[in-house]
């Protein structure tokens, strides 16, 4: 081989690696990805409890608004964030 061809493979290789380090998402994607995911979490925790612990008594708890409203309101708003945080580009200004 001659040196211009070693220099023409040593760039693609170089340039190849400089396009395989690069991350796809940035600490913003993944501070928004975090936030997201605690909101989640709030939410199914909001969601536990309410049962009984005779199977004969019916709870009513069940059916409080903090499980029938505000959990799953949590849960959708938690997973709106994680798709914002997948989309967002934090190259532009």
């Amino acid at each position: 081989m001659n040196s211009t061809t070693k220099h023409k493979k040593q760039t693609a290789t170089s340039s190849k690696n400089q396009v395989q380090n690069e991350f796809i998402f940035e600490k913003k994607n993944y501070v928004f990805m975090l936030i997201g995911l605690g909101i989640i979490s709030l939410g199914f925790i909001l969601m536990t409890g309410g049962g009984s612990d005779d199977p004969n008594v019916f709870n009513p708890e069940i059916f409080s608004w903090r499980r029938i409203r505000l959990a799953p309101t949590l849960v959708i708003i938690g997973f709106a964030i994680e798709a914002y945080a997948i989309l967002l580009n934090p190259h532009k200004k």
